[in-house]
Parts: structure tokens; sequence; C-alpha cells
């Protein structure tokens, strides 16, 4: 498993299955790594920028070589980062409010969103084939063709700090609302369903679908699921 060391550590780490870790400086200083994917040529894709140095994303092999390439928009602030249906890294740009794409040779296309101020946050494939994002500010769920056209959905019920969105074994898209503590669930044709969590003021974070057909989630102190068939439940 490979993951990130962001703030001071500056550090793409990986740790086998024994638990044994090993970690790779990034050449940047003053900055940090963000999101992590396993991009679809064997190596590893992540965001990483700085105030100083400005916002790139970054491939690792697996032996520990780093490649870089800048993105146009200096201070985009790449947040999260997935491979998408067409084989090109796709991740979303947190101060740039912008949708971006890189290809695994490193020509970077970035689509601006309707609104300033949107802070797309998280983003995942959908059996769709198309790319789903949150966006924390907007309060909004968005969709991106791989041809970069953008649809925006607005929650019912409204929205506070929208986070971490993935695919759920009914189809559907499943994000947290960490601001208002709900589960909500997008279908591909729009609508949108939220549950509150029993608890309130858990923060919730990530979200990812379980090999049990329920979506986990993780709250600031514990991790908890919810059911994605018949009336969904939230279960700490």
């Amino acid at each position: 498993m490979w993951f990130t060391e962001i703030s001071v550590v500056n550090k793409i780490g990986r740790i086998t299955p024994n638990g044994v870790i090993t970690e790779y400086s990034l050449p940047k200083s003053n900055g940090g790594p963000t999101g992590i994917t396993a991009g679809p040529d064997g190596n590893f894709w992540f965001g990483w920028w700085s105030y100083g140095a400005g916002s790139l994303i970054g491939k690792i092999t697996t032996s520990g070589v780093v490649t870089e390439y800048p993105l146009p928009t200096y201070l985009a602030v790449p947040n999260d980062i997935i491979t998408g249906p067409d084989g090109n890294l796709w991740f979303t740009e947190f101060e740039g409010d912008k949708i971006g794409k890189i290809t695994t040779s490193g020509t970077i296309t970035e689509y601006p969103l309707p609104k300033k101020n949107s802070r797309p946050n998280g983003i995942a494939a959908s059996p769709d084939g198309n790319l789903w994002f949150t966006e924390n500010k907007a309060d909004k769920i968005g969709r991106i063709t791989t041809d970069g056209a953008i649809t925006e959905y607005s929650p019912p019920r409204g929205a506070g700090d929208l986070g971490s969105i993935a695919a759920g074994p009914d189809g559907d898209m499943w994000f947290t609302d960490y601001a208002d503590d709900k589960i909500g669930k997008i279908t591909p044709g729009g609508a949108i369903t939220q549950y509150s969590v029993p608890l309130p003021r858990h923060i919730l974070g990530g979200i990812t679908a379980g090999p049990d057909d329920d979506m986990w989630f993780t709250e600031e102190d514990g991790i908890a699921k919810i059911t994605t068939v018949s009336e969904p439940s939230a279960v700490n």
C-alpha cells in the first residue's frame, strides 16, 4: 500500500502486508503531497502543492523514482486523484476551482467549474463512465464526462462541507457531508438522497465500498458503515 505524508515530512510512503515501511523524499521542499492512486501504467500518481513552489502532479515508480509535472494553475492545490475510465488520471483543484486531467505521458488539461470558490474536493470514477466529484464550498455534486462536459447537482436539503465520494455497489455515488453529519447518495440521473448519522458532530471523512455491499466511512473518532439496500441506515 502506498500513502502520502504531507506537511513537514513531504514524503511518499510504502508499507508491505507485513508492516515494513519505506519512505521516499520528494524533490521539492516546503510543501507536501495530497492524494495518491495507482495509475494504469503501473506507477503511483499523487498531487503536491506549496505556497512557495506552486502545484504539480507527481508520479513515483515502485522503485521510488519521482517525476513531476507542474500544473498551469500555480496555486491549484490538487487534492484527490483517481484513474478515470479513459486511462487518464483525474484530480480536483481545491483552490483552482477546476477539474484536472493528466495523461500517463504528462499532458495536462484543466476544466474550470462554473462558479468561483467552489472548492472541488473528492473525485471518483463511476460505472456510467463519468467522473463524479464534490464541491466543498458550492455545496454541489458535480459530474464531468471524459470530454470535459460538467453538470452540477444540488442536495435538496442543503449541505455543509462535502468531502469524499465513491461508487457504491448499487450503481449510485455515495459521499460524505462532514459539516451536517450526513451521508448522501446520488443516482446517475442526479437524484440525491441524504441520511443523517445518528450521533452528531462526528466529522465525517473518507468513504469507500466494502466487501459486504455496504459503504464504509471514517469519523473523527471511529469507523462506521451504511447499508445500500432497502432503506439505508448508518451503523457505528
